[in-house]
């Protein structure tokens, strides 16, 4: 970082200043009389890959509201931001460059003072990079993964086809972008949550995973539960189809699951 951002003392949206970009971000304070319960817990909530064109560089109010209450039916101090490329974020979509962009939440949220510890929660390919920065990081507690594929492979494949997809959802936004289209994809098939997410136990896991998932199979969830030696609490939800953020039954899981994380 440039230098150290400006958290709004009360919680809301504010930039986080790098050298060669700058991510916005939303932080979600509990009220005074219930932040004493969480231990001065703190989540950081990374979102999935835009499935919308037509709103790319619109602020997602939707994880800015789940953070909201997240904070206030638990009591935990919750980040969310957006990765480079997306809303009010710039920079261009790399994978390498969403997990290095975690860890820089993560670390704004560890250097803010305002917690003793961090858990991670992400959605889709959030959830998937959640479960890589938590691997590669063990001062994280603990992760909630939701609809998280097992690896990238698959966009590997047909680089070039998800490169235009990117540039359709506006989260690659310069015409010369990526200087190097094999190193690009190299990216999507070395980042793995399949092969890191065994690092993470004893460290808590969840795995929420609809039945009816249209976009990543429920195989990629018991994939990353055999991945961990079925050390996870794993969870399939009837009918749910992939965006499980708009779920309520995910997200009662996600509550209990903060609920039940030691002090």
């Amino acid at each position: 970082m440039t230098s150290p951002p400006t958290i709004p003392e009360g919680g809301g949206p504010f930039s986080i200043p790098l050298e060669d970009r700058t991510l916005a971000a939303y932080l979600a304070r509990p009220a005074p009389s219930a932040a004493g319960g969480s231990g001065r817990h703190g989540l950081v909530i990374c979102h999935g890959f835009p499935a919308d064109p037509t709103q790319p560089h619109t602020p997602n109010r939707g994880y800015q509201q789940l953070a909201d209450r997240l904070a206030a039916d638990t009591g935990w101090v919750v980040l969310t931001f957006s990765f480079r490329g997306t809303s009010e974020s710039t920079g261009n979509f790399s994978l390498a460059g969403w997990l290095a962009d975690l860890k820089v939440a993560i670390e704004v949220l560890l250097s803010s003072g305002t917690v003793d510890a961090v858990w991670l929660c992400g959605f889709a390919a959030g959830g998937a990079l959640a479960i890589c920065a938590a691997g590669e990081d063990s001062r994280v507690r603990g992760v909630a993964a939701f609809s998280a594929p097992a690896d990238f492979a698959d966009r590997a494949s047909d680089a070039r086809r998800f490169v235009s997809q990117a540039r359709a959802v506006g989260v690659i936004r310069d015409p010369d972008f990526p200087p190097d289209l094999d190193a690009w994809a190299r990216e999507l098939r070395e980042i793995r949550p399949l092969s890191l997410i065994g690092k993470i136990p004893p460290r808590p896991i969840l795995l929420v995973h609809g039945a009816n998932d249209e976009v990543v199979t429920v195989l990629d969830a018991r994939a990353l539960a055999d991945g961990a030696d079925a050390q996870v609490e794993l969870r399939v939800l009837p009918g749910a189809a992939h965006r499980l953020r708009h779920d309520p039954r995910a997200i009662a899981v996600l509550i209990g699951w903060m609920d039940r994380q030691g002090g």
